[in-house]
């Protein structure tokens, strides 16, 4: 197993169009191959956003038949790089109807190897003529992921998530060194969070964050760009533009991450603790 790889991050502006939008982010994946990437990463939503004041169009079918797979797959295996295709719109199986936003790790032969059904949903009122109700379409993913690779294990995310630290504290634990973080981050709260967000999940947990987004407008919404693969000990080693589409790459070695977690072994050293009471646990105390 290599410590060392070439890591991209493929930022693309997604419309309603899937042909047109796959089509270029194809071609965008094949700058990074050409470019040297081992593992190139897309964003949420790659090939299909389009936003409305009544939900996300992104283009949805099974996964069996969802036609992105065998395209990229195919792809994959000719490019003889590994994609994750940060996520796809993925109708749900069961009782709950609602879509699944799913990210896909593809291998060098065309196989998915994990998938990670994104756990926190966008539920935010910015303010009130930006309102998003991700839950009102999808439903919350289960269980986190850790996906083996060629170099070191992945613990794969999306977007929201990169607000709940526990989540990467929990993968880092479980051996993750990369953690990827595929979005489609807004515009507005990415010009206040973006970078902070990623750089403290890296120092954290001292591990590899790749972090492709989407830039551009999409319908009625606006995503930031600013895809960001950022070192362990919270350097940015690459940033993509802010406004267009763009292709970065950054020389990734695993090394780091036994150095940065050796400096800082905060991931040893958690302790248990009593929670505080809630003010309802409190007024119910006082009576």
């Amino acid at each position: 197993m290599s410590q060392t790889f070439t890591a991209a991050c493929v930022q693309n502006c997604a419309d309603i169009d899937p042909e047109r939008t796959a089509s270029r982010a194809e071609e965008l994946m094949r700058q990074a191959a050409r470019k040297g990437a081992d593992l190139i990463c897309a964003p949420e939503f790659f090939s299909c956003l389009d936003v409305q004041k009544d939900g996300l169009e992104t283009a949805p079918f099974t996964e069996a038949e969802h036609p992105m797979l065998p395209r990229f797959g195919d792809l994959a295996r000719e490019l003889e790089s590994w994609l994750l295709l940060g996520s796809l719109a993925v109708i749900g199986e069961g009782d709950d109807h609602r879509l699944c936003n799913r990210s896909f790790l593809i291998d060098a032969a065309g196989n998915v190897v994990a998938r990670y059904d994104k756990i926190h949903l966008f539920d935010i009122d910015l303010d009130k003529d930006e309102v998003y109700r991700e839950s009102s379409q999808f439903q919350p993913g289960k269980s986190a992921t850790i996906a083996p690779t060629p170099w070191g294990l992945m613990g794969m995310t999306i977007c929201y998530d990169a607000r709940f630290p526990h989540l990467y504290r929990d993968l880092a634990k479980a051996g993750a060194s990369i953690l990827t973080v595929p979005a489609a981050f807004t515009k507005r709260t990415g010009q206040a969070h973006w970078h902070v967000l990623l750089r403290a999940r890296a120092i954290e947990t001292g591990c590899f964050v790749i972090a492709p987004c989407q830039s551009g407008v999409h319908g009625i919404g606006a995503t930031y760009g600013h895809s960001l693969i950022i070192d362990p000990w919270g350097e940015i080693l690459a940033e993509g533009d802010a406004d267009e589409e763009d292709v970065v790459l950054a020389e990734i070695d695993l090394g780091l991450v036994a150095k940065a977690q050796g400096r800082i072994p905060a991931l040893k050293h958690d302790r248990g603790y009593t929670a505080p009471e809630t003010p309802v646990e409190l007024a119910a105390a006082g009576e």
